[in-house]
């Protein structure tokens, strides 16, 4: 097994959750929210960003505007909705209770060393 791919696979888990995150701080293109990830290490292509945006935007967790470009096309800008900022909350209980398990989980094993 390459540790690589389970690396992407962590990654890819909490995507949604930072995305949300992302836009709970105020609207963003597709390009800012990849550049932000990118910022904190987590690795994203378009090719990734866009089908969750689209899912996203299915379930009525964000919206989205266009906004004419001083250079080039118009540009669609996210926007987290108010369902979305109350999914925000829950991903955020269950990442802090998930956080406290894995490191409970963790230092169980270290200790077992």
């Amino acid at each position: 097994m390459k540790i690589e791919n389970t690396k992407a696979q962590m990654r890819k888990g909490v995507l949604e959750f930072c995305i949300l995150s992302i836009l709970k701080n105020g609207d963003a293109y597709a390009s800012d929210i990849i550049g932000q990830l990118k910022d904190a290490k987590m690795i994203v292509v378009e090719g990734t960003l866009y089908p969750l945006l689209t899912r996203l935007k299915n379930a009525d967790l964000l919206v989205y505007r266009w906004e004419e470009s001083p250079s080039g096309p118009p540009r669609k800008y996210y926007t987290i909705s108010d369902k979305g900022v109350s999914f925000l909350k829950e991903l955020h209980t269950t990442w802090d209770n998930l956080v406290n398990a894995v490191k409970l989980t963790t230092k169980k094993n270290q200790n077992d060393e």
